[in-house]
């Protein structure tokens, strides 16, 4: 794969924020107003619940996870999303880019824009709220890791939604994470959940995340076989969706589908 297409990619996308702030301000203010709301939260149930449970690093940090996770996914998908209200298509794949580059330079653009909201979470929680990093210690890392992969998933799939039912299939994805939190047990245990849900919850790799997390905090440790088995899942998920988005490709070009791409595009 050549690296020059997939910077071309992430300098377009560059280019577009650079030029609008209306696209860079959602970038870290949608994280902040989350941040500043379960933060004022936590500090009440701290004030009310009894001594000895911290609930800044149980519910403030399943918060800015979570937020970076939709952040992560918002990412691959808005930067997929200029290109269909550009009607963009046809002038990127008339060139010699290919697939694996394209959705290279679409996690890259992902890694910059939730990277900004990462940062500015991390901030503000630690400095308005008191939320310490070490109560996760080095841990952090791979629950940010497994969200990030598993996010890049889902975008990608979310894509291939959009390509395979045209623009306007894209109301489906917006609403993903919030359809997706239940099962993910992101302020819950799982054993809360009915059985079903919770066969479901197990297919997800945020659901170990936050099981995980919550242990960390409760007990200081976590089960290692699960975060691990929770990032091979999320490996497997990125495969298995970057196979979904050829497969959608293929499909597009063959039937002429995306000759004629506009939002009234349904097959």
């Amino acid at each position: 794969m050549n690296f020059q297409p997939v910077a071309a990619i992430l300098l377009r996308q560059f280019y577009l924020f650079r030029g609008s702030p209306a696209r860079f301000l959602p970038l870290f203010a949608w994280v902040a107003i989350d941040i500043v709301l379960w933060g004022f939260l936590t500090r009440y149930l701290n004030s009310v619940a009894s001594p000895g449970f911290n609930f800044v690093p149980a519910l403030l940090g399943a918060v800015l996870l979570w937020d970076f996770f939709t952040r992560v996914l918002h990412g691959v998908t808005t930067a997929f999303f200029e290109d269909v209200w550009s009607r963009n298509f046809l002038n990127l794949f008339a060139s010699p880019l290919k697939i694996p580059e394209y959705l290279g330079g679409l996690v890259l653009t992902s890694v910059a824009t939730a990277s900004v909201g990462l940062v500015v979470m991390l901030v503000l929680a630690s400095t308005a709220f008191g939320l310490s990093f070490f109560a996760y210690g080095a841990l952090f890392v791979p629950f940010v890791l497994v969200l990030f992969l598993f996010g890049v998933a889902l975008g990608i799939v979310g894509c291939s939604i959009v390509l395979a039912y045209g623009p306007a299939a894209e109301w489906f994805i917006w609403p993903l994470p919030a359809l997706m939190s239940p099962f993910a047990g992101v302020f819950y245990p799982l054993e809360t959940l009915p059985k079903w849900m919770q066969f479901i919850a197990h297919l997800f790799p945020p659901s170990y995340v936050f099981e995980d997390m919550r242990t960390l905090v409760a007990q200081g440790s976590v089960s290692y076989a699960a975060l691990l088995g929770s990032g091979a899942l999320a490996v497997a998920d990125i495969l298995l969706a970057c196979w979904l988005f050829i497969s959608v490709y293929r499909r597009a070009v063959r039937t002429g589908l995306i000759a004629r791409y506009s939002a009234e595009s349904v097959s």
